[in-house]
């Protein structure tokens, strides 16, 4: 802190007129704080929620990954489907 009265009196002028500045351009203090204020609760809750839901469609896909053996190399790699052959005997195609 300056020991210098004239010094002290200069800033407290810039810092008063640097705030009615700011007042005349965007508005009281109070309706800044407040619109700022809603508006930082409305992103994190949004991140919030967005986070929540990562983890939900995370959790279901690991899920059924383990429900139908996927996970880990049990059943085989995702996306592909087996066929079986017909049995001995029969003809495809109709009856000989």
């Amino acid at each position: 802190m300056p020991d210098n009265n004239d010094t002290i009196l200069l800033e407290s002028v810039r810092t008063h007129r640097v705030r009615l500045r700011g007042a005349f351009l965007i508005g009281e203090l109070a309706e800044r704080r407040t619109v700022n204020d809603n508006v930082r609760r409305l992103v994190g809750s949004m991140v919030l929620a967005a986070v929540v839901c990562a983890g939900c469609v995370g959790t279901a896909f690991v899920l059924n990954a383990i429900q139908n053996g996927q996970a880990g190399g049990l059943g085989g790699s995702a996306g592909t489907t087996s066929t079986t052959a017909p049995a001995s005997g029969t003809s495809v195609g109709g009856n000989r």
